[in-house]
């Protein structure tokens, strides 16, 4: 993984601004980090000293910030700008890989209280202009996340159970079906082959909605392969 988000940016165009939808931000209304220099914010315990020593000194970009709420009204959809919040690790662990100079423009996006799938695709729906533009924008989440089930020795086992999931998603991200066809499955993922064993709680999956809602074309898989013993899953549109 480490060495896939190092050499993923070679397939990209350089970006002027990142936009991360993480996994690790919920708000009862879509909330943009609006600081010019956001902080480190170490949204973890119980890790080693070195893990709250991580500095990503990126700057914000508080007119993006305000330019996603106004597409985000447009939409209907209340949003707000934090300027106090910083940085979490669902955009400063990739971003250091990918972009260790910190020197490109990020900010994060929240998730919606109550991780309704359709509102978070909505979301996305909402911010495709900016797929138009020269901005990135990442899904911080995984595709598989339930931690009782990892293994913390990284020892790669077979897992029926999550490979159904991990090739039901797959094949709702990349078939040539139409758009609405393809919402539909993901606003129904529930009913995906055994998706609360790999996803006990959506938070980590719900990014991976926003970006599908951005675009009308199929994905394509950039990503399969273990993490801490899990089969995995990453697309790119």
């Amino acid at each position: 993984m480490i060495d896939f988000m190092i050499q993923l940016p070679n397939r990209l165009v350089k970006p002027d601004a990142i936009l991360v939808i993480s996994a690790h931000w919920e708000e009862s209304a879509a909330t943009l980090l609006g600081a010019n220099a956001p902080p480190m914010f170490y949204d973890y315990y119980g890790f080693p000293e070195e893990a709250y020593e991580i500095t990503y000194p990126a700057p914000g970009s508080p007119g993006l910030a305000n330019r996603i709420v106004e597409l985000l009204y447009k939409s209907n959809i209340q949003a707000n700008v934090d300027s106090e919040r910083g940085f979490d690790h669902g955009l400063f662990i990739p971003l250091k890989l990918m972009y260790p100079k910190a020197d490109i423009p990020s900010l994060q996006l929240s998730l919606l209280r109550g991780l309704n799938p359709a509102e978070h695709i909505a979301l996305g729906r909402a911010l495709r202009e900016l797929m138009h533009q020269n901005i990135l924008v990442v899904g911080s989440g995984f595709s598989f996340h339930n931690m009782e089930a990892f293994s913390w020795q990284g020892i790669n086992a077979a897992d029926p159970s999550n490979d159904s999931f991990q090739d039901w998603l797959i094949e709702s991200c990349t078939d040539p079906i139409p758009q609405p066809d393809r919402e539909k499955n993901l606003i129904a993922w529930e009913s995906a082959p055994f998706a609360r064993y790999c996803h006990p709680r959506e938070e980590h999956l719900l990014p991976l909605h926003v970006c599908l809602g951005m675009s009308d074309t199929p994905a394509k898989v950039i990503f399969d392969d273990y993490i801490l013993g899990k089969r995995a899953v990453a697309f790119l549109w």
